[in-house]
């Protein structure tokens, strides 16, 4: 019987560590695996941008022939950006980023609703001074 009651508590301590991440604790939705593709994609142009520069400012001034005229600097930014794309490391930092700012992000959101609900208040109490000023114009004429 003992042996019964130790294995549960083993399988059920042994999926736990399976079960969560540390990098990803939490699952994300749609739009917040959004925000951290968004967040990996800027940290590799971040880590590209001598290459990127470079492509730009061959291509300045150029639509069709770019492809073959700055073929050197297309190749170079592509590489980079392939090789670290590819990175998996780059990504878990990416999402560590994005839950380490969670709660600044949500805070600013907060704040934004909060002078939106104010200035929707300010313009809804204009309108009903606007709409007064008029009836009583109308009522001294």
């Amino acid at each position: 019987m003992a042996s019964t009651s130790t294995s549960p508590d083993t399988s059920a301590t042994s999926p736990s560590p399976k079960k969560y991440n540390l990098r990803n604790p939490l699952p994300l939705s749609a739009s917040q695996e959004q925000e951290v593709k968004q967040m990996y994609h800027k940290r590799v142009r971040a880590r590209c941008a001598p290459e990127i520069k470079a492509f730009a400012e061959c291509a300045v001034n150029r639509t069709v022939t770019a492809t073959w005229v700055c073929r050197q600097q297309r190749l170079a930014m592509n590489a980079c950006m392939i090789t670290h794309a590819n990175n998996r490391e780059e990504e878990d930092r990416a999402r560590e980023e994005w839950f380490a700012t969670h709660e600044e992000r949500r805070r600013a959101k907060e704040e934004e609703l909060k002078r939106v609900e104010k200035r929707r208040a300010e313009v809804i109490t204009m309108m009903r001074q606007d709409e007064e000023r008029r009836r009583q114009e109308g009522q001294g004429k």
